[in-house]
């Protein structure tokens, strides 16, 4: 607001002589479109309204936290346990947000609430990967994706219903509560047992699988179930001694960091396409539930590597194409961005499997969490890579278009890893050696569930 000044108007006027300042008596808010939001609550308005970002930026840095910090315990101490702590943590920390008298408190509990969904959507599809036979490993990350996109829709829905975000939280939280009562009844990940030599538990687990599949384990099977040794004495520092895996893990984790970029200034600018927020909210979910049922099919039937390249090439090219088209024809820019939106969370499921068969099983989680974290990384500077529209609206655009078509001709140089066994060891992994059963991949079906 302006603070008054000893001038007339013709001398302020030509001089600029004006001073201003923020609202001295606090503000009035139109509960037209909601009851109560961070904002009505928290005043982020005015010389506040940057604060926003500053929220969503603290929840991406807790997302990316919760990959460098579960990633690593999770090699060491297990998919199960990794999995159920960070659901604890984000099912205690979703609750407590809901509850925060003031802004920085919310701040917090967003971050720890950040720490813990990122400890678990990492490890939770990492674990249902790992139970997966080669002919449906894409289900694992797909799947999970897929029902994701659910959620996102359903989102809309739930806050066109109910106004307040405090009751919002509430609502999400107990449907974390639901996850947390079953959660404990997983069991741990055969490979990663087999990989820190606790074959027998291994065994009793893939014989238990095998039961509830209604299929037997061939006793040849069980004879090759070997630790090795000097595999898990390597895994930390594959990425300095192999240059073929350093080529893959960089071209990867930027692909995974450019289509995150994309995908989140294009979700947290949803409110700025200019047509109903919830409608647009409920496009972007429903616009994601075809492209990982696409996805499911499109991995076995074409490959990894050509699925990667033309989704990220395609999502780049509809994200510039919004440069195109006039700012104020809302229908134009919401349908260039839900399409590119399509095919960028397309490549992110292609990501979550195609991580995962590039590196051997020693270092399989700490490759998914290093690519997981720099797919945070890509998150927590959405929000302020949007802020610089400040400046001129095309720059966010123009940023993670480039990033995302640069992205997409880099995959090139991945191989193609569709029906293949994950590989347990280096030599497997660079493609100078068969993985183990490869040559069984093609044998009767009832073999495969038996598989790691």
């Amino acid at each position: 607001m302006f603070v008054p000044v000893d001038w007339d108007i013709r001398a302020i006027r030509e001089y600029g002589l004006n001073e201003t300042t923020g609202c001295r008596n606090g503000w009035v808010y139109y509960k037209t479109l909601y009851e109560a939001t961070i904002v009505t609550d928290f005043d982020l308005v005015c010389d506040q309204a940057n604060l926003l970002e500053v929220a969503q930026a603290v929840f991406m840095a807790g997302i990316l936290l919760g990959c460098l910090l579960f990633g690593p315990f999770a090699e060491s101490f297990g998919r199960k346990w990794a999995t159920q702590i960070s659901l604890i943590l984000l099912l205690i920390f979703t609750l407590t947000t809901g509850l925060c008298p003031n802004f920085y408190l919310y701040l917090a509990s967003q971050f720890v609430a950040g720490i813990g969904y990122g400890g678990f959507r990492l490890n939770a599809v990492i674990l249902a990967t790992e139970w997966i036979g080669p002919s449906k490993r894409s289900w694992g990350a797909c799947v999970a994706q897929l029902f994701g996109a659910v959620g996102r829709a359903a989102l809309a829905g739930l806050i066109y219903f109910i106004r307040d975000w405090r009751l919002a939280q509430l609502i999400t939280a107990s449907l974390f509560a639901v996850v947390a009562s079953y959660i404990w009844f997983i069991p741990e990940s055969a490979r990663w047992l087999l990989d820190r030599g606790r074959t027998e538990e291994a065994k009793q687990l893939i014989t238990k699988v095998a039961a509830i599949n209604k299929r037997t384990v061939p006793e040849s099977l069980m004879e090759k179930i070997v630790k090795k040794e000097t595999e898990k004495k390597r895994g930390r520092i594959i990425l300095i001694q192999s240059s073929v895996l350093r080529k893959y893990f960089l071209a990867v984790t930027l692909a995974w960091f450019s289509l995150n970029v994309t995908y989140y200034c294009l979700s947290f600018n949803v409110g700025n396409f200019g047509l109903n927020i919830f409608l647009t909210q409920l496009m972007f979910g429903l616009s994601e539930l075809p492209a990982h049922v696409l996805c499911i099919w499109l991995l076995e039937a074409v490959g990894r590597k050509v699925s990667l390249m033309s989704t990220l090439l395609v999502g780049g090219f509809l994200c510039i194409l919004i440069l195109a088209v006039p700012q104020d024809d809302a229908i134009a820019v919401t349908t260039l961005a839900i399409s590119g939106r399509f095919f960028i969370n397309w490549a992110g499921s292609i990501c979550n499997v195609y991580i995962q068969e590039l590196f051997p099983t020693s270092f399989r989680q700490t490759a998914s969490g290093l690519g997981s974290t720099a797919s945070r990384v890509g998150g927590l500077l959405a929000p302020l890579l949007n802020m610089l529209a400040v400046y001129h609206w095309s720059i966010p655009t123009v940023v993670f278009s480039s990033l995302t078509l640069i992205s997409g001709a880099l995959s090139f140089v991945l191989p193609e890893t569709r029906r293949r066994e994950l590989p347990d060891s280096t030599d497997e992994a660079e493609g100078n050696s068969t993985p183990k059963n490869q040559s069984e991949s093609n044998k009767p079906a009832q073999h495969m569930s038996t598989r790691l």
